[in-house]
């Protein structure tokens, strides 16, 4: 019989390599979306092959949690399982499913209020991520981080700093839309200047973001700590 154990694994791996490629994607895209010396028309194509890409990035981030706590009840590194975990998948899957939403209908105002509603999750979880991986470290709990053991709550941390970048380049992309929307009425210095400074610091973040997500990679295959 499959090992239900690898199946996961699989499908964990699956997910880091369309988190880690498809943020790639979208930072390439990007850089077709602030050309000014592209048509509004050639520009909007990029913008929308950026969120095609992106949304598989989102999905894969969102995934990775409740894959990695599976997981680790599995491997005995975190208590919780049983209806815990049944409750986890749950509302993991309504909240790829408030992702999604939000993507198919990324050009309307209800786009745009879906995707602060899945931002506002983040604001909620981050904090508690932190909290309890930090408080795993210290050796309060809940997970196990004993000598050898300490990657697993080491990497839950990192975890939530990328929720954090994440958060910030989801609220860059969605300044996307409500600047194309000004710039379909015609040229606007303005508007073409608040998009180079976003993508300038889209990229900062983004170059923080890779380092990040690669530790991570490292930390669950090496398991130096």
């Amino acid at each position: 019989m499959i090992q239900e154990v690898l199946v996961l694994r699989w499908v964990h791996i699956i997910c880091m390599v369309y988190w880690l490629g498809g943020e790639w994607g979208v930072f390439q895209t990007s850089y077709n979306i602030l050309n000014r010396k592209l048509s509004m028309e050639e520009r909007k194509r990029h913008m929308e092959t950026a969120y095609r890409i992106d949304i598989l990035a989102r999905t894969g981030i969102i995934t990775l949690l409740p894959l990695g706590l599976h997981m680790g009840n599995i491997y005995g590194l975190q208590p919780y399982g049983g209806n815990f975990l049944v409750v986890m998948w749950i509302a993991v899957a309504a909240w790829l499913g408030l992702c999604w939403g939000a993507f198919i209908k990324r050009e309307t105002d209800i786009g745009i209020k879906l995707t602060k509603i899945d931002e506002a999750v983040r604001y909620i979880l981050i904090p508690t991520i932190f909290i309890v991986g930090i408080s795993s470290l210290l050796g309060h709990g809940p997970f196990e981080a004993g000598e050898g053991q300490r990657w697993y709550a080491t990497k839950f941390t990192l975890y939530g700093f990328t929720l954090c970048i994440g958060l910030g380049l989801r609220w860059i992309m969605r300044r996307w839309t409500t600047a194309f929307r000004i710039l379909a009425q015609g040229p606007n210095a303005k508007i073409e200047a608040v998009l180079e400074r976003d993508f300038f610091l889209g990229r900062c973040m983004a170059y923080v973001y890779w380092i990040t997500i690669s530790s991570i990679c490292f930390l669950g295959t090496v398991k130096p700590i």
